[in-house]
Order: structure tokens, then sequence, then C-alpha cells
């Protein structure tokens, strides 16, 4: 019965945190889209060239967090798959808060190789990008439905998140290494 209800019912608190996390949803990639086209200031003593190295050990933990809570939830111990996603969330929001003032004040960096490589790194990023753009409203949700105790709604939202958001960690991480020789 209370599957039923849950799967049927919205109430009018999850309508409007769900038109949030709708709205953050759109928001958030078009923030950083605006922001990675948008012509650099020229910011004397603002040194953002130690950002890249922090994102990849921001989406390393995450990654790490994510497998983390991930063994737990399947072990059954709900508590420490809690605390595991609610780290990987905030190293994920922490992530994208230095992602949009590194573009917001770097410069950008492109890709200085060749060959076979070349369309790997291409490939790995332009998936990388498309998943981040798809991850951040199926973690929202997921987190949304996890701490409101909406578990069947979870679960099911939440067999999608993690492969999706564990490959968007760990394909940050690729695509920093793959580039990193060539920032200034």
């Amino acid at each position: 019965m209370n599957t039923v209800r849950e799967n049927s019912l919205t109430s009018n608190k999850d309508k409007k945190y769900l038109s949030v996390i709708a709205v953050l949803s759109v928001a958030i990639p078009v923030v950083v889209a605006v922001l990675f086209f948008m012509p650099k200031a020229n910011t004397p003593g603002i040194d953002v060239s130690y950002l890249p190295a922090f994102h990849a050990i921001l989406n390393s933990l995450t990654a790490v967090a994510l497998v983390i809570g991930y063994f737990n939830v399947k072990r059954g111990n709900v508590k420490a798959h809690r605390a595991a996603m609610l780290a990987a969330f905030s190293l994920s929001a922490i992530f994208l808060v230095s992602y949009v003032t590194y573009h917001f004040l770097g410069q950008r960096t492109i890709y200085g190789g060749d060959g076979v490589l070349k369309y790997i790194y291409y490939f790995v990023l332009l998936t990388h990008i498309v998943l981040a753009v798809v991850i951040v409203p199926l973690v929202l949700l997921s987190v949304y439905y996890g701490i409101t105790n909406q578990l069947v709604r979870h679960r099911r939202i939440s067999r999608w998140t993690f492969p999706i958001w564990f490959y968007v960690a760990v394909t940050g991480v690729v695509v920093y290494f793959m580039i990193s020789p060539y920032y200034a």
C-alpha cells in the first residue's frame, strides 16, 4: 500500500522541491556554458592555475565516495551509504563552485595532442560533458528522494544516477591527465 501511495502521490512540499530541482537542472549547465564561452576578464593577481589539479582530486574523491556508498548499500549499511553519498554530493558541489570560478577567471586550455589520442580525448571529453549535464537532475533527485526517505523513488532513479555519476567523476580525472601537459 505504501509503495502504491508513494508512486502515485506527490505532496505540495515535493512539488516545491521538484520545481527547485528542475530550475537548478537547467540553470547550472547554462551558467557553466555561458562562463565557459564568455570572454575572460583580465584579473591580475588572481592565480587559478592550481584549480584543474584540485578538480581532479575532487573528482577522484567523489568516485571513491560513490564506490563506498554503493558497496555499503549492497551490504545493507544504510547509515554508511548515506554518509558516503552525502560526501560525494558535497565534493561535487565544491567541484562545481570551483569549476565555475576557474572558468570565470582562468584562461581556456586547448588540447595539443594529435593522432589517435586526440580522438580519444575528444570522445572522453564529449561524453563527460554531455553526461555531466544529464547527471545534475539525477543527483539532485536521488539526494532528495534519499533524504526524504522516498526509497522506492530513490532506488529507481539511483540505478541510473550511480553509473553516470561515477563515469563523470572518473572521466573528469582522465580529461585532466590528458590535457594537463597543455596548461599554460
